[in-house]
């Protein structure tokens, strides 16, 4: 294989990694976590702008309707007083005036939905952000939990493939093997000593007791009995002997 094509393969398998990594769904659902949570602080500031505009509308509008007010009376006291120029003029500003109020109130009804919308989507918001959060902490464990149930997986293959399971029974044999050696070679010991000399052994050391000890008991005037062997006194007495002289029976 060229050097190029070599090249060409490790960068492939560098790039795939890459791209793995950067698709790995754990990471990614960790980043959307920290994106939710982000999410709130931003839409906060949404909510306060838009209700800093209802708030700047009442101001306006109540500004308004008190110069209405001050102008109606002005309008009622130049009437008063037979002013009908003055009474044209406050007259003429009140119109714009209505202008100006009917636009407010319009503007402030429209702030004022835009605010309450924007309050329940974010009650909307804050219920499915919670949803998604949780799914994906439940997804993140349940995900943790099959690594590790993999670990374990991985481990038990490695026993029973190439560990302790494919010799375990190899060895055991060898030591079954090995003590049935041992004790082959304990019995062919014992079966080659001769175990008569050593019961014979141990009768004579019986009767050199016995004498021993009639011997002691005749230095102290115990008993002169002569020891007699345990075999012999089990055995019938020994027949008379025959008379001299006289023929055996043919």
């Amino acid at each position: 294989m060229s050097l190029w094509k070599r090249l060409k393969r490790a960068l492939r398998a560098l790039l795939g990694k890459a791209v793995e990594t950067l698709e790995d769904p754990k990471l990614i659902l960790e980043q959307n976590i920290r994106e939710l949570n982000e999410q709130v602080p931003k839409m906060n500031e949404n909510i306060a702008s838009v209700k800093a505009t209802v708030t700047l509308l009442e101001r306006e509008l109540e500004k308004y309707r008190k110069e209405y007010n001050e102008l109606i009376n002005r309008v009622k006291a130049a009437l008063n007083q037979g002013r009908e120029d003055l009474a044209q003029g406050y007259a003429l500003r009140i119109e714009k005036l209505k202008e100006s109020i009917a636009h407010t109130e319009s503007e402030l009804e429209a702030a004022r939905r835009a605010y309450e919308k924007a309050l329940e989507i974010k009650k909307l918001f804050l219920r499915e952000k919670e949803r998604k959060i949780q799914e994906a902490r439940a997804a993140l464990q349940q995900y943790e939990r099959a690594k590790w149930q993999a670990k374990i997986a991985d481990a038990f293959e490695q026993f029973e493939v190439g560990g302790i399971d494919q010799t375990h029974d190899e060895m055991v044999r060898r030591l079954q093997e090995k003590s049935a050696q041992y004790e082959a070679r304990l019995e062919v010991a014992l079966d080659s000593i001769d175990t008569s000399k050593l019961k014979l052994d141990e009768e004579m050391e019986k009767i050199q007791a016995q004498e021993a000890l009639a011997r002691l008991k005749a230095e102290l005037g115990l008993g002169t009995s002569a020891p007699k062997n345990p075999q012999e006194s089990s055995e019938a007495p020994p027949p008379p002997a025959e008379k001299e002289g006289k023929e055996p029976l043919m």
